[in-house]
This record gives C-alpha cells, sequence and structure tokens, in this order.
C-alpha cells in the first residue's frame, strides 16, 4: 500500500466520522430500509424472537404474543426475517470496524457492582425498548422521520435519561 492510500485508508477507518458524516449516513440507511422492506428501521424487535425461539430450545414454555402481523416472522427461518440479519451485520459491521480501527479491546470485569450495574442497566434497556415500541432506532429515529409525535417525546425523555444515567454511571462506577 502506498502512502497515498494508506492516508486514505486511516481517514476511512483510523479516525472519527464527524456527527454529520454519521446523521447522513443513519439517514440514508433508514431510506433504504423503509424502501426495501417497507417498514421503519428496527432493531429489538428480533430480541423477543430470539428470546423466545432460546427458552423453546432449552424445553421451556415461553410466552410470545404473536399477533397477524408477525407470526410469519415467528414461524420463519431465523435467517429469514430482516430485523434479524440487520442486527447480526450491525453486530459483524462493528467488529470488524473496531477490528479495523485497532480499537478492539476485551475488558476485564473489575467487580461485582459492575456486573450487578451492567446486568440492570441491560434488563432495564431490554423492559423499556418493549414498552416504548422500540430502542432509539425504532422509538426515536423511526418515528421522527414518520412524523410521530411520539418520536419527539421519546428523544425528550432519552435526553433526561441521558443526563440522568451520566450522573448514576460517575457517582457509581467512576
Amino acid at each position: 500500500m502506498n502512502m497515498e492510500q494508506k492516508k486514505k485508508f486511516e481517514d476511512w477507518f483510523k479516525h472519527s466520522w464527524t456527527y454529520v458524516t454519521g446523521a447522513i449516513l443513519l439517514s440514508f440507511m433508514q431510506i433504504i430500509t423503509l424502501a426495501i422492506t417497507g417498514h421503519p428501521w428496527g432493531i429489538t424487535s428480533a430480541f423477543a424472537f430470539w428470546g423466545s425461539r432460546l427458552i423453546n430450545a432449552l424445553g421451556g414454555d415461553s410466552y410470545f404474543p404473536v399477533s397477524s402481523e408477525n407470526i410469519q416472522t415467528y414461524q420463519a427461518w431465523f435467517l429469514q426475517d430482516p430485523v434479524t440479519l440487520r442486527n447480526i451485520g450491525i453486530i459483524v459491521g462493528a467488529t470488524l470496524a473496531a477490528l479495523l480501527a485497532s480499537q478492539f479491546r476485551v475488558k476485564k470485569i473489575k467487580s461485582k457492582k459492575q456486573i450487578i450495574g451492567v446486568a440492570a442497566g441491560g434488563l432495564l434497556m431490554g423492559y423499556g425498548s418493549s414498552i416504548a415500541s422500540g430502542c432509539n432506532i425504532g422509538a426515536f429515529y423511526s418515528g421522527i422521520a414518520s412524523m410521530s409525535l411520539s418520536g419527539w417525546v421519546f428523544g425528550v425523555f432519552l435526553f433526561v435519561g441521558a443526563i440522568i444515567g451520566g450522573k448514576l454511571l460517575i457517582r457509581f462506577f467512576m
């Protein structure tokens, strides 16, 4: 790789992109997703399918309200769900981006308090995304892009929650 190619590679993969670049790319991805699937961009809906299938595979009986809208997704093969495919792409893409930027790190767990905090935060985020009809992608970005008042309301409380969460993070984990 010559010096010019190396500089272009570093510009794309080693340095952070601007917020404007990120916003434009997110908007473009939302348009593509809506055009291809006919639904706004969502992420968390697949997690309910994943959890239910895992419980059933382990011999449990999961309560999963299968509506007429999502029965085909629930009964289909795992990789036929477009949301699942997007989620796998996000996981693989984020890992690849971290590896290419030499930023991939496995961090050591420091204390039981950290484990409890992470578990509680994950459970609260999962519960919150289920009652809010999605995560920040589905409830916020897709809500605003769909001209829904709920997207703006979600955004206000997302901002308030981020402030409170940041203060708790500094107080208990820093």
